[in-house]
C-alpha cells in the first residue's frame, strides 16, 4: 500500500476500540499495508543463524551489532517510495558503521521468492504491494523471525521501557501468526474515500455523510460528464475498502469479527454484508463508475481522479504520497470516512484504521544482529519523524513525530479524521491472516464491478472462501474476541 501502493496494502493492523491516540504535535490525544514458497527454513521464529556477524552485546548494543558489516535491505517502492529507507540506512551507517545494500522494487515476489527458496534471503524486507509474498505462507514455511526479541528490547528513546510499550496499542496484531509477531506493520494507515476539496468547492458539494448523499453527488457528477467513483480495477483490493467498510459500519464490530473469525454466516445470512454489497453494486448499475476504471491499474485510475475525471476514489493514506507527481498543487486532497447506510451501528466518524506495510526479518538473514537493531531504530522517534517527512504519513510509534513537522493536506485530513473518530475505529485482519481467502473475495469483487455477477453471487463466493479457510486447522490459532 500502501500500500504501498498498498495493493497493500497493504494492508495493516487492528480493530480495537482504544486504538487511535496520536501526538499532541499532530493535534490528536496521546495515550500515557501468490506463489507458495517451498519450505526451506528450519522453523519459524528461530533466532539461530549460521552467520558470524554478531559482536559484543551491551546496554546500548543489545543485539551485538558488529562494526563494518553489511545489511541487505529490500523496500517495496510503492506509495511511500523508498527515500525514507535510504535516510534510515545513512543514519544506521553513521551510528554502526554498517553499509546497506539497498533494493527498492515493486517486484517483491519475483525478486525474493528465489532467494527465500535458496536459503539466501535479505536481512530486512518491506513485504508489501501487489506482488507481496503472503506473510502467512512465509510463516507456515518457517521463514520468519519471531520479532519478540526486538519488541522486548529497551526502547532507544526511553531504555526504561520495552520497545513494544512505545507503540500505539493494538498495532502489532496484524503482524501475528500463530500467536507470534512475525511482521511489523509499521505505518499507521486509515482507509476510506478521497476527494478534491477544490472540486467540491467549485461544484458546491458538501461532504456526504450518508450513502444516499454520496449517490446524489455521483448522480450530479455524471450529469456534468464526471465519473462518480473511480476504483483501481486491476487491483480489486481497493473496492473492497468500500464493501468491507460498509459491512463494519452497518453491522458493527460483530459483523467484522464474524468475517475474521470465519463464521458460517459471515456473508451469507448477514444483513450488513447484503446491504453493503448491494450499495456498492448500485453505483455500478446506475453508471456512476468512472468510464474505464475497471481496466485500470491503481496509478492509472488515481491519475485520472487527479485530473478531475472522477469525484471519489477508494484508498488508504499512502495515496497522497503515491500521487505527488500527478496531483495539481491546488487539488486540496481530502479524506472521507465511508458514508452510512440506514441503521448503521457505527457512527459516520468511524474509520478503518491501524497499521500497514509489513516489515519482516527472515529467519535465515545473514546479519541478524544488525537487522534486529535496524528494526529497533525504526521504532525510535527520530526514525519515525524521518518517515513522516519523507513519506507523508504516520507510524505506529506513539507521539512519533517531532513538533513542527508540516503535513500535506491529505495527510492532515487523516489526522483530523483520526481525532474525530476517537475510539470508533475498526480493522479487518483476514487480509493478513488468510491471503488465499482474501484473494478469493477480491476476485469476486472484480466480477461484481464488471457486472458479471450479482450481489447474491458475490455473497455466495465470499462465504465459500470463508468456509474453505475454516477447514484449515491452522485457522483455529487466530481468533478475535
Amino acid at each position: 500500500m500502501g500500500s504501498t501502493s498498498a495493493e497493500n496494502s497493504n494492508k495493516g493492523s487492528v480493530g480495537r476500540r482504544d486504538l487511535i491516540k496520536r501526538s499532541a504535535a499532530l493535534g490528536l490525544i496521546s495515550v500515557p499495508t501468490m506463489s507458495v514458497l517451498s519450505a526451506c527454513a528450519s522453523g519459524g521464529g528461530d533466532d539461530s543463524s549460521d552467520n558470524d556477524t554478531g559482536g559484543k552485546t551491551s546496554k546500548s548494543n543489545p543485539f551485538g551489532v558488529k562494526d563494518g558489516g553489511k545489511l541487505d535491505v529490500v523496500i517495496f517502492k510503492g506509495g511511500y517510495g523508498d527515500d525514507y529507507a535510504k535516510a534510515w540506512e545513512a543514519s544506521f551507517k553513521k551510528k554502526w558503521g554498517v553499509t546497506s545494500v539497498h533494493t527498492g522494487t515493486q517486484e517483491i515476489t519475483g525478486k525474493l521468492q528465489p532467494r527465500f527458496n535458496a536459503g539466501n534471503p535479505p536481512d530486512i524486507v518491506d513485504d508489501s504491494g501487489a506482488q507481496q509474498i503472503p506473510i502467512d505462507v512465509l510463516y507456515k514455511n518457517g521463514q520468519l523471525l519471531d520479532l519478540a526479541v526486538v519488541l522486548d528490547a529497551p526502547s532507544i528513546d526511553d531504555p526504561a521501557k520495552k520497545v513494544r510499550d512505545t507503540l500505539i496499542p493494538g498495532t502489532l496484531d496484524a503482524g501475528m501468526q500463530g500467536g507470534k509477531v512475525v511482521a511489523l506493520n509499521y505505518i499507521y494507515t486509515v482507509w476510506g474515500l478521497w476527494y478534491s476539496g477544490k472540486l467540491f468547492k467549485e461544484k458546491g458539494w458538501t461532504e456526504p455523510k450518508t450513502w444516499d448523499e454520496f449517490l446524489a453527488i455521483c448522480k450530479d457528477a455524471k450529469s456534468q460528464g464526471i465519473g462518480g467513483l473511480a476504483h483501481q480495477g486491476k487491483y480489486p483490493y481497493y473496492i473492497n475498502v468500500a464493501i468491507m467498510d460498509l459491512i463494519a459500519k452497518t453491522g458493527g464490530l460483530e459483523a467484522m469479527k464474524a468475517i475474521d473469525n470465519l463464521e458460517p454466516n459471515a456473508f451469507v445470512g448477514s444483513d450488513a454484508a447484503k446491504a453493503a454489497v448491494e450499495a456498492v453494486y448500485e453505483v455500478v448499475e446506475k453508471g456512476y463508475l468512472m468510464p474505464g476504471t475497471n481496466g485500470l491499474t491503481h496509478t492509472e485510475s488515481q491519475t485520472r481522479w487527479n485530473q478531475y475525471k472522477a469525484v471519489f476514489i477508494t484508498s488508504g493514506s499512502w495515496l497522497e504520497n503515491e500521487q505527488l507527481k500527478t496531483t495539481p498543487s491546488d487539488f486540496d486532497m481530502k479524506f472521507l470516512p465511508m458514508p452510512l447506510l440506514p441503521g448503521s451501528k457505527l457512527p459516520f466518524q468511524a474509520i478503518r484504521a491501524g497499521s500497514g506495510e509489513p516489515f519482516i526479518i527472515p529467519a535465515k538473514a545473514k546479519n541478524l544482529p544488525a537487522a534486529k537493531e535496524f528494526v529497533r531504530m525504526m521504532l525510535s522517534k527520530e526514525w519515525s519523524t524521518t518517515f513522516a517527512k519523507e513519506a507523508n504519513s504516520l507510524t505506529i510509534v506513539k507521539d512519533g513525530v517531532d513538533t513542527g513537522v508540516q503535513l500535506r493536506p491529505g495527510t492532515q485530513s487523516t489526522v483530523e479524521a483520526s481525532k474525530a473518530a476517537g475510539d470508533d475505529t475498526f480493522r479487518f485482519l483476514y487480509t493478513e491472516w488468510y491471503s488465499e481467502m482474501g484473494t478469493a473475495i477480491e476476485n469476486a469483487s472484480n466480477e461484481l464491478m464488471a457486472k458479471r455477477i450479482q450481489p447474491a453471487e458475490w455473497l455466495k463466493r465470499a462465504q465459500a472462501a470463508v468456509d474453505k479457510q475454516a477447514k484449515d486447522p491452522e485457522s483455529k490459532k487466530n481468533h478475535r474476541d
